[in-house]
């Protein structure tokens, strides 16, 4: 919940009024601030929506529900907030590197490798989670079927008592 409050008043206050007062200021790439507010107010979003998705499904652990259709389907919400997140920072980092490679004055090469070098880290994360969530899919709808055949198998009922 802190989190939740803390990234909230980051995406109300503090993202708007930072960029605002660096562009008042005569940098020479002021230019570049406000597609990164663009980008960093939905990349906020994207986290409370991980957030509050990943909260929804731990509630139902009490009621032995975590492996319902419902939590599935916060589960989902996840991966999608997840591969959102990556192509928002994917485009920026596309964005920049264009903007630093075409203006004379800022052609260092440092700044996009580090910027790439960030974007595929990402990549991996957001790959594992998709295929985590592909995994999770497919053992729910083997898992019946597979406890038939392990409880057939040891000759048991649910609890082991043969």
């Amino acid at each position: 919940m802190l989190a939740l409050s803390f990234l909230v008043v980051l995406q109300v206050f503090s993202l708007p009024g930072d960029i605002a007062d660096d562009v008042r200021r005569p940098p020479e790439s002021a230019h570049l601030l406000w597609p990164m507010l663009a980008v960093a107010e939905p990349e906020v979003l994207c986290f409370q929506v991980v957030i509050v998705c990943t909260w929804r499904p731990l509630g139902t652990v009490k009621r032995d529900r975590i492996c319902s259709d419902a939590s599935l389907a916060w589960v989902t919400r996840i991966v999608w907030s997840f591969v959102a997140g990556w192509l928002l920072f994917a485009s920026l980092a596309a964005y920049l590197t264009a903007v630093i490679s075409v203006t004379p004055g800022q052609r260092v090469p440092g700044i996009p490798l580090m910027l790439f070098g960030m974007v595929r880290p990402g990549a991996v994360l957001v790959l594992l989670v998709v295929v985590l969530r592909l995994s999770s899919a497919r053992r729910r709808r083997c898992a019946p079927t597979w406890r038939r055949s392990f409880d057939a198998d040891r000759g048991a009922d649910r609890w082991g008592v043969g």
